[in-house]
């Protein structure tokens, strides 16, 4: 079984139209939202293998706060600059080439991106507020499976579900 989360970066600050994007802070919401969902998933038990963000400021800080919620260590998140501005294939190029000896992977992202991604991945989602963490479980022993199968249970969490 391999499970994908994808969780899309927390609420944003558009305050500082100087400011470049990626440097882009979180709000008050956001950096509270982030470690709210965090403890969400440490509850379901989560002990991801592998939590891969964005470098921008507001998907690494949202990842941060996730990973600190499920012990594990920030300094080990990895980011790509394909997260960053990127599409839905080269989202399932990422995943495609995981190592099948990692089981549960966490991507941290942007839209609309990972809204595609999600979509293509299961019709039951059509769009990710901020901060939100789809759960998609398949069936496989291979990420490369990814995309060709249909997950065997998908969820849809955000901030304000619950």
């Amino acid at each position: 079984m391999k499970t994908l989360f994808l969780v899309r970066h927390a609420k944003a600050s558009k305050d500082d139209p100087e400011l470049p994007d990626q440097d882009r802070p979180l709000t008050e919401r956001g950096r509270n939202d982030a470690p709210k969902m965090g403890r969400r998933l440490a509850k379901r038990g989560l002990k991801p293998d592998l939590i891969l963000s964005s470098p921008a400021k507001r998907a690494l800080v949202t990842a941060e706060a996730i990973a600190r919620t499920l012990d594990y260590q920030p300094k080990d998140i990895m980011t790509n600059n394909e997260l960053y501005v990127s599409e839905a294939d080269n989202l399932l190029d990422i995943i495609h080439g995981f190592d099948d000896k990692l089981e549960d992977v966490m991507l941290v992202g942007h839209n609309p991106a990972l809204d595609e991604l999600a979509h293509r991945l299961s019709s039951k989602i059509d769009h990710l507020p901020t901060c939100a963490v789809v759960r998609l479980s398949f069936d496989t022993q291979s990420w490369s499976a990814v995309g060709t199968t249909k997950p065997a249970k998908v969820q849809l969490d955000y901030p304000k579900s619950a």
